[in-house]
């Protein structure tokens, strides 16, 4: 699980660089790198929910 949460603080990181690029910079492929990420990151979150939920059991 460390990994993972490991895998969600870098695209984390990355999705934050690209939206602010795309809002300060008004970058268009930035915006969508950040819409890519967030998907990745949605779907990281799902399994790290899943995962802990076992942990705690």
């Amino acid at each position: 699980m460390k990994e993972l949460v490991e895998k969600i603080k870098a695209e984390y990181a990355d999705f934050i660089a690209n939206a602010e690029a795309q809002v300060e910079k008004g970058n268009k492929a930035a915006g969508g790198r950040a819409r890519k990420i967030s998907l990745e990151l949605g779907k990281d979150l799902l399994k790290f929910r899943q995962e802990s939920v076992k942990a705690a059991k």
